[in-house]
């Protein structure tokens, strides 16, 4: 869109109620065909499911820019929250700091795909001269409503300077991703390993392995009954961890019917019982991590069904890289290495702003040094 297209004098920037209000071949053409997480078939799962909305502190306020038309030209998925539950960028201090300076840090806009600490495309764009005019809609929409910030979490590198044109704040933290480097076989992979990890990992999928059977489903294989199997295995887990779970049992089914073929579920059965399984999204580059549980507890098959079933079938698939969630520097020595993850932030506050910038400054040296230190204590071999 050049300058001086005249449809750009009649782009509309506005809130909308749901993501299920845009048509869906539209909102996939800006961003969703390519990443999982901010695809309509996604989005509006956890809509239709209860998973986000009403009483869960996620309340659906995407921001998108239209034309003159009505067409969907810029979206951003975005919520109001109440809490800073299920982002994975810890702000906890921020909100401390807000309310020892007797200001109040929520609600707050989270620019995000929600419980995914799994990087993409938060500007969902036709073009990228709309991306200033979108992040001017959500300082808008905070000033306007009272809101305390604007957060937008996991962003994929390739969009850190559209934000950071606009004068956002930017974090960076350490995630472990394995990086697929032309392997033809896991075998291939562990030759680039040194020779004692290379034998750890061989054990540690034995021992795994070891009575029992295990399945990758995806499309139509994946029936009702695993979905109640695996329910089963994220209850526990979300119990464990966040003391509810996030989603609501009826989104698995809809993630089931909507993304069939984009999602790898890897279940174990022991004495055939299903006791474990690794919920898996298949993006157009990568393979993405998300939900793991168990009823039983078998020595090393969490990183069996997790870390090395999702390296053979990103391997299969020729994907470039593994994303197994936030955390875990156990990822290390199975092969992942530390990558920095991005947010921005845009805070309302002048003197808050200030101080976070300050903080930030220091905090990006830190991680910067942290990747330095975990990446000489890769297994790979040395040169």
């Amino acid at each position: 869109m050049s300058e001086d297209d005249p449809a750009r004098n009649e782009l509309t920037v506005r809130l909308a109620p749901l993501v299920r209000q845009f048509d869906a071949e539209e909102w996939n053409a800006l961003g969703g065909n390519r990443n999982p997480f901010v695809s309509h078939e996604f989005l509006t799962a956890l809509e239709d499911s209860g998973s986000v909305g009403e009483g869960t502190g996620w309340d659906p306020v995407p921001i998108v820019i239209t034309d003159g038309d009505d067409k969907l030209l810029a979206a951003m998925p975005s919520y109001a929250k109440g809490h800073s539950q299920g982002e994975y960028v810890f702000d906890h201090s921020w909100a401390d700091a807000f309310h020892r300076a007797g200001g109040r840090y929520y609600p707050k806009l989270q620019i995000a795909a929600p419980f995914t600490p799994a990087s993409g495309p938060r500007l969902l764009l036709s073009d990228r001269s709309l991306a200033p005019h979108l992040l001017r809609g959500a300082e808008a929409v905070c000033l306007q409503n009272g809101l305390s910030s604007a957060h937008a979490t996991f962003i994929e590198p390739e969009q850190v300077p559209l934000f950071e044109a606009a004068n956002w704040l930017i974090r960076n933290d350490i995630q472990f991703h394995w990086l697929n480097r032309d392997y033809a076989t896991f075998e291939d992979f562990l030759g680039a390993l040194s020779s004692r990890k290379r034998k750890n990992l061989r054990k540690e999928r034995a021992a795994a392995k070891a009575g029992m059977r295990i399945e990758r489903l995806t499309g139509d294989d994946i029936k009702p009954e695993h979905w109640d199997a695996f329910w089963i295995f994220y209850q526990d887990t979300g119990a464990r961890k966040w003391g509810t779970p996030y989603l609501t049992r009826e989104a698995f089914t809809l993630l089931g019917e909507r993304m069939r073929e984009k999602i790898v579920l890897i279940l174990a059965y022991a004495n055939d019982m299903p006791i474990a399984g690794a919920l898996n999204f298949i993006g157009e580059e990568a393979l993405y991590g998300r939900y793991w549980g168990c009823t039983q507890d078998v020595r090393f098959l969490h990183f069996e069904l997790c870390y090395y079933q999702a390296i053979d079938v990103a391997i299969e698939r020729g994907l470039s890289r593994v994303e197994a969630g936030a955390q875990g520097g156990h990822k290390l020595a199975r092969g992942y290495e530390p990558v920095q993850t991005h947010s921005a932030h845009w805070i309302a506050d002048p003197g808050v702003r200030e101080a976070i910038a300050e903080f930030l400054e220091r905090e990006r040296e830190g991680v910067a040094t942290d990747q330095v230190f975990l990446g000489e204590r890769t297994p790979f071999k040395k040169d």
